[in-house]
């Protein structure tokens, strides 16, 4: 949960409420996370029958084609390759608030120094920990302001929903020259940010392998995913939109923002009602939500990199581990990756914003559309040899429907995600937007044309292998807690937390 929240809702809300407004940021992460959840679901569903450390480009090669699985498996590389510089970037950003007058090359030197992967757990608890309780406190704050408890006792209701600040933004209306056509490109918009604020809520996809009694804990991290998008997600931008207009020239917007501006709406909030030094406490937690981010992703890009490297799909020289077992070729290469960071400093934070934003949205969303699509070929495959999936420990909800829905509409979002840049052509931010898709393609129909893969027919598909030996060490598991001291009430709610 932790690592999954990072700078698409804290940072990038601020893009998809200018563009959209209120009610359109509501709707468009509102949509894009009842399509997270079932993703959500779909990888649920193989994650706990067949737990394994190879991850969902386990289950891409398994379930679907040797091909299809090592391109999803360098499509995750390359998204964890990018993510870590843009959340230093936004680290940049945040500091900015503060002060400009030092240069931004500093920041970044100072944040790639503080990402110390070694001790990986003990501090992503810690930073965890505080992002969470940080976005509590941060929507009880806004419900506070919006009902007047602030210092100049002014009830805002659904002030800001109104003209000329909302429903709906107007984006790109001095070029369409259509109010209708450019109220629906800024409702696009915001689907195209909320799924990069979205991503990265697959990740549990990559621990399922050192799962204790994964039968159990999987469905249940999966079923809390939906309660999640809704507090934190979608409760997150519905309380922006109620308290920071869509037309504040201090928001930040990607592509467009001056050095200094404001990285949050949560800060621009706190600022538009008078609350003093509060908006400086504030950014300091989303310093720590970008940075924990940071950590995050290069703790997991190195591990992605590092379990193609054990399976034979990336050079042999990223299996190399320190005597504590840490991959430090694999992590050497995605901390040089950081300074891409330092784009910033020519071209501009925002600017370099939208980019990583362009980036990583594109590599996440080619995840989650083969995740949807393996999981229809593991359904297909059941259904090939007589498996029915009420027999399954986690059977998930409204399919084949649902990840037939989630594959379409992210695939729709991607293919039109970069509209903006042809009002007029921008180059960078067209290449940054699509890039992904022809690297994909690439490296699918490479590894096919050099190996001779063939995709699997279903009535093949391999759904036997390993799941006794699994079987057997959840029966040991639960032996095991059978004969353990009983938890007191104490204990049993914070494992229920």
């Amino acid at each position: 949960l932790g690592g999954a929240i990072g700078t698409g809702l804290i940072i990038g809300s601020g893009t998809a409420l200018v563009r959209g407004g209120p009610l359109g940021i509501f709707l468009g992460y509102s949509f894009v996370g009842t399509v997270c959840y079932l993703v959500m679901v779909a990888l649920g569903e193989m994650s706990a029958y067949l737990p394994h450390k190879k991850g969902f480009a386990g289950y891409a090669t398994r379930f679907v084609d040797p091909a299809f699985g090592f391109a999803l498996g360098w499509n995750y590389v390359f998204k964890y390759l990018v993510v870590t510089p843009n959340n230093i970037n936004a680290a940049g950003v945040v500091i900015q608030y503060w002060t400009t007058k030092v240069n931004l090359a500093v920041w970044m030197v100072f944040a790639i120094n503080l990402l110390g992967v070694r001790v990986f757990g003990e501090l992503e608890f810690w930073f965890s920990s505080i992002k969470v309780v940080t976005l509590i406190g941060l929507i009880l704050m806004g419900i506070i302001i919006d009902l007047g408890g602030n210092p100049e006792h002014d009830r805002l209701g659904f002030r800001y929903w109104d003209h000329p600040y909302g429903p709906m933004g107007t984006y790109l209306s001095t070029r369409v020259h259509n109010q209708h056509l450019a109220i629906f490109l800024g409702f696009w918009s915001t689907l195209i940010n909320a799924l990069f604020a979205f991503i990265g809520t697959e990740v549990v996809g990559v621990t399922v392998g050192e799962a204790q009694s994964p039968r159990k804990s999987i469905p249940t991290a999966i079923k809390r995913t939906f309660v999640r998008i809704v507090v934190f997600y979608i409760g997150g931008v519905f309380v922006i939109g109620l308290t920071v207009p869509s037309t504040n020239k201090t928001l930040f917007v990607a592509n467009s923002s001056k050095a200094g501006a404001a990285a949050s709406p949560f800060v621009v909030a706190t600022t538009l009602v008078g609350i003093k030094v509060l908006n400086q406490i504030i950014n300091a937690c989303i310093l720590v939500f970008v940075l924990s981010a940071a950590n995050s992703d290069l703790y997991i890009g190195s591990r992605t990199l590092y379990g193609l490297a054990l399976q034979g799909q990336a050079p042999a020289v990223f299996a190399r581990v320190n005597r504590m077992g840490v991959p430090y070729v694999a992590l050497g290469l995605c901390t040089c990756f950081s300074g891409l960071a330092f784009l910033n400093v020519s071209a501009g934070s925002s600017k370099v914003f939208g980019w990583f934003v362009n980036l990583v949205s594109t590599f996440g969303a080619i995840t989650w559309m083969c995740i949807c699509y393996t999981h229809i070929r593991f359904m297909q495959a059941m259904r090939a040899q007589g498996m029915s999936r009420d027999q399954l420990p986690y059977k998930a909800p409204l399919q084949p429907f649902g990840s037939w829905f989630a594959l379409v509409s992210t695939a729709i979002i991607t293919l039109f995600k970069g509209f903006d840049d042809f009002l007029p052509f921008t180059t960078s931010s067209f290449v940054t937007a699509y890039i992904g898709l022809p690297v994909f393609v690439v490296f699918w129909a490479g590894y096919k044309a050099w190996y001779r893969t063939r995709v699997i027919p279903p009535e093949k598909v391999d759904l036997i292998s390993g799941v006794r030996e699994i079987n057997e060490a959840e029966a040991r598991f639960y032996d095991a807690q059978e004969a353990a001291t009983p938890r007191t009430i104490w204990r049993r709610l914070w494992d229920a937390m």
